[in-house]
């Protein structure tokens, strides 16, 4: 892998017809097996079906399969609509017309109606036509493409009329090889970032929903308004523990976005929605959903713990901890909390700032606060170095791929000694 990466950082310098980028090239539909629109239905939080893929799931760099709402649908349409391994799925209405994800696991899942799914003739690479249809020369082309000024949309006909450069099968093997080893490493720091959250929020339980924390042997409880607490603690307002940015927010129409194509982070109610460059923000700060995506299945807000430079939506509340209480902590704190009884309206669920500052938190002894900071810290350092990295493998990854899929660089002789045909 180091050899792979070191030889790609030099470049190639082949002379060949290939290298120059002059890979004939096929309409993508010639090489589909099928094309096939989504299911209509309404998503559940509640497991009662298939995972129910939509276009806000396939948005972000990588599906979040856990994040993915379910759909009741019966024996017969599922089999028609049952995603499968490298399948390829592509949005067909609104901002993000033309994004695309291809299935890089087996999931039982189904796909919404705004999406349609193609599969890829075995003659050739599901994976490399993948990153190609990912890439933002395929986003551009349906961007030119698109019809419908106020909500734009794309037909199956469009999505697959884009001309496919195609090298050689071994070819395709190796490209999608080389762009698989960025996403493995991507892959494998978010396990890591996984693994390092756990452990943060597994202490913050044991201290201070379960009170063991140092010490706690010797100190008496007490009621309160939450029930027994530790003597010594107290119970304060959410808005009197943290700072809100919410009048700072701005938010973008998918159009203005497209014109603002860049490096820093577009934040939605629940996820990344785009990359543009400016930004609002720069800093540690807790986004909570405010409408639509506030809550998860189990009753909690949905949160992200975003640090460095971003802009944000007015669909999240964007908040920072007042000191002694830190970012992070109240981070820990609002991921055990169940917000439901603070959620209003019914087709659109919203927490507004009000409901959101008078939730209650159980505030503990400055000290104890501090010791928690200094034993979690490690935790989160490590979390913000390696969603840096993951952000430099996004990068490098991407600035690869479109000479990669040119021709530009020349694969040719390059041995990959991994399977790179599933």
């Amino acid at each position: 892998m180091v050899k792979l990466f070191s030889i790609l950082s030099n470049g190639f310098k082949g002379d060949n017809a290939m290298a120059k980028g002059k890979w004939n090239r096929v309409i993508l539909r010639e090489i589909c097996d099928s094309v096939k629109y989504g299911y209509t239905a309404s998503a559940k939080s509640e497991p009662i079906g298939p995972k129910f893929l939509r276009i806000t799931d396939i948005v972000p760099n990588h599906i979040d399969w856990s994040s993915v709402p379910h759909c009741e649908i019966d024996k017969d349409n599922l089999s028609k609509y049952l995603l499968k391994k490298n399948d390829i799925v592509i949005a067909r209405t609104g901002a993000t017309t033309g994004y695309a994800k291809r299935i890089r696991t087996k999931q039982h899942a189904i796909f919404a109606s705004y999406l349609v799914r193609i599969r890829i003739n075995p003659k050739c690479n599901s994976k490399y036509i993948g990153y190609v249809i990912e890439s933002d020369e395929y986003k551009q082309f349906i961007q030119l493409n698109i019809g419908g000024a106020a909500q734009p949309h794309a037909n199956a006909q469009i999505l697959t009329s884009f001309p496919i450069p195609l090298p050689p099968l071994p070819t395709q093997r190796k490209i999608a090889a080389i762009l698989s080893t960025y996403d493995d490493l991507i892959e494998n720091n978010t396990r890591r970032i996984k693994i390092l959250e756990d452990m943060a929020q597994t202490l913050y339980r044991e201290w201070f929903v379960h009170y063991r924390f140092p010490g706690y042997e010797n100190v008496p409880m007490v009621e309160s308004e939450l029930g027994a607490i530790p003597q010594g603690w107290e119970v304060k307002k959410f808005g009197g523990v943290s700072y809100n940015f919410d009048r700072l927010r701005k938010p973008l129409s998918g159009q203005v976005r497209s014109t603002m194509q860049g490096e820093y982070p577009y934040y939605g109610a629940a996820k990344i929605l785009d990359y543009i460059n400016g930004y609002l923000f720069d800093g540690r700060y807790l986004l909570i959903g405010e409408d639509g995506s506030v809550v998860t299945k189990d009753g909690k807000p949905v949160l992200q713990l975003v640090t460095g430079k971003f802009w944000v939506n007015n669909h999240t509340h964007v908040v920072q901890g007042k000191s002694p209480i830190s970012t992070n902590f109240l981070y820990l704190f609002m991921s055990n909390v169940t917000i439901t009884s603070y959620i209003t309206g019914a087709a659109q669920p919203k927490i507004n700032q009000e409901n959101l500052n008078r939730i209650p938190v159980i505030f503990p002894p400055e000290n104890l606060l501090e010791q928690f900071e200094n034993t979690i810290q490690p935790n989160f350092e490590n979390i913000i170095a390696l969603n840096l990295k993951n952000a430099n493998l996004c990068q490098t990854r991407d600035l690869l791929l479109p000479k990669l899929i040119s021709g530009k660089i020349d694969v040719s002789d390059l041995d990959i000694d991994r399977d790179s045909t599933i």
